[in-house]
């Protein structure tokens, strides 16, 4: 094996693990009044991460090291870039939420930046071990995390559900890939690949793809295993669970998607029937639960499963078409990076409007769209963005799933995309309840506007800009095509 160190392309996570030496070496010297510093450095060292992104994107080269096992391409940049963002929002969202949480703020921000770092790995996991690595650091600390409010009773079961399920998940995960490396010989996804060619069929490699196939259904929590994610996203800091709903299911589909798409394409007659109903069945289920939930936080919950079964959407339908996966995977990745910027924003959008409201029930929002009306208009952006409503960014995350499909073709693609249809039409409706709600419905109590903290109103102002900037110009997402192209050819 070729051990040499390409230290640009390490530099993104080389900063992020400085960031975290920096943010620990702080909360041990710091008084508590000034313990605020450490969620200054976490910041800060989110953005400067960015910079060496942005030369290796300049400079456009593919880096590889330990014999391909750690790639970093044009869609790993891509990845990157947008955990990276999304962890600089999350951020952004937390500081004045846990700021009278002075004594744990260090402890709270070195889990943050210790997820993101493993995000930052497994885009660039080119083989298994990485790939589990990134993955499992990715969500490790998020078991301690959703447990942050430790006097609040929802909040321990919100930890401890998530992490007894996500143990369980990790155990599939890894009997799958344990049994897929016993049964190749390799680990890298290229060696797998060609160790599994013209072997569809077999019983044990089927087994072995259907386990990893539940494991990461647990991690994106698609239906029949998304059961832990209404209580942990309620149970949560509201910052962790906007964290929750984009990083930490962002890194399950792009695990799953990496694995299936460059590790065992040619099993597609095992696992596109098992994604064909994993996106059925979790945009049936999340949009129908949605529409009965009066909390807003458990309604984005299961709105979130829903959007991970639109997301599933055009790769299941291009794999059991039997057509090219590229451009079905390039359409997942758009929808996912667009899901991420307009959900970070409808949670911040809550963060800001609970202020006022001192409540997460939707009847208590009436009226705050007349209280507060800048509140109120983010509201409207971001949750009919979600609705895929022109000319938000939520609209052309929709077209690329249903063009994905209609270019696959087949009759099995025809009936997804009529349920895909079907559940946009249900979206719609408990998504514009809530802006019914905030505009028209009478205020049930006397509202005191309470005004956003600055950093929280830079976060809702990064969401609004790319949402809206990404509805009039969806051409700004090219780079996620080129970027998928770059994947599929190697390079």
């Amino acid at each position: 094996m070729n051990f040499e160190v390409d230290y640009l392309a390490l530099a993104p996570e080389l900063v992020v693990v400085g960031t975290i030496l920096l943010v620990l070496a702080l909360d041990l010297v710091l008084p508590r009044p000034r313990k605020y510093w450490t969620a200054t450095v976490a910041v800060a060292g989110t953005a400067l991460a960015l910079l060496p992104l942005a030369a290796m994107a300049i400079e456009g080269t593919t880096r590889s090291m330990f014999d391909g096992s750690f790639v970093v391409d044009q869609f790993a940049l891509v990845l990157k870039g947008l955990f990276l963002i999304a962890g600089y929002v999350v951020f952004l969202m937390s500081h004045h939420y846990i700021e009278s949480d002075r004594y744990y703020q260090g402890e709270y921000y070195l889990l943050l930046l210790a997820s993101i770092l493993g995000s930052l790995v497994m885009s660039s996991a080119r083989d298994l071990i990485v790939l589990f690595v990134g993955i499992e650091l990715t969500t490790g600390p998020l078991y301690m995390l959703a447990g942050w409010r430790k006097g609040d009773v929802k909040s321990n079961e919100a930890s401890m559900k998530y992490f007894i399920l996500g143990v369980l998940s990790t155990a599939i995960l890894l009997y799958g890939m344990s049994l897929l490396f016993g049964l190749t010989g390799e680990v890298t996804f290229a060696g797998i690949a060609e160790a599994t060619a013209g072997r569809a069929g077999e019983p044990l490699l089927t087994m072995a793809v259907l386990f990893m196939i539940v494991g990461f259904g647990f991690k994106v929590s698609a239906v029949p295993f998304h059961f832990w994610a209404p209580d942990t996203y309620e149970g949560a800091p509201t910052p962790v669970t906007a964290y929750l709903s984009v990083n930490s299911k962002a890194a399950g589909f792009v695990a799953m998607l990496l694995v299936l798409y460059l590790a065992v394409p040619d099993l597609s007659q095992v696992w596109a029937p098992a994604l064909w109903v994993l996106a059925a069945l979790s945009m049936t289920l999340g949009n129908l639960s949605a529409i009965r939930q009066n909390n807003i936080v458990r309604l984005l919950a299961y709105s979130s499963i829903a959007q991970a079964g639109f997301m599933m959407v055009p790769f299941a339908a291009a794999a059991v078409a039997g057509a090219d996966l590229e451009e079905a995977f390039s359409a997942t990745v758009i929808y996912m990076v667009i899901y991420a910027v307009m959900n970070l924003g409808a949670f911040a959008a809550v963060i800001a409007g609970a202020r006022t409201t001192q409540s997460g029930e939707i009847p208590a929002w009436a009226g705050l769209g007349r209280a507060d009306p800048r509140i109120g208009v983010l509201v409207l952006i971001f949750f009919f963005s979600l609705a895929g409503i022109p000319p938000l960014a939520g609209w052309f995350a929709k077209f690329v799933m249903f063009r994905s499909v209609i270019i696959a073709g087949g009759t099995a693609t025809v009936v997804l995309a009529i349920i895909a249809a079907l559940n946009a039409v249900v979206s719609y409706y408990y998504y514009a309840r809530v802006v019914k709600t905030v505009w028209m419905d009478p205020a049930t109590t006397d509202l005191q506007v309470q005004e956003p903290a600055g950093s929280l109103r830079l976060a809702l102002g990064v969401a609004v800009v790319l949402t809206v900037l990404i509805g009039l110009y969806p051409a700004a997402t090219t780079f996620v095509t080129e970027a998928s192209k770059v994947l599929a050819t190697g390079g």
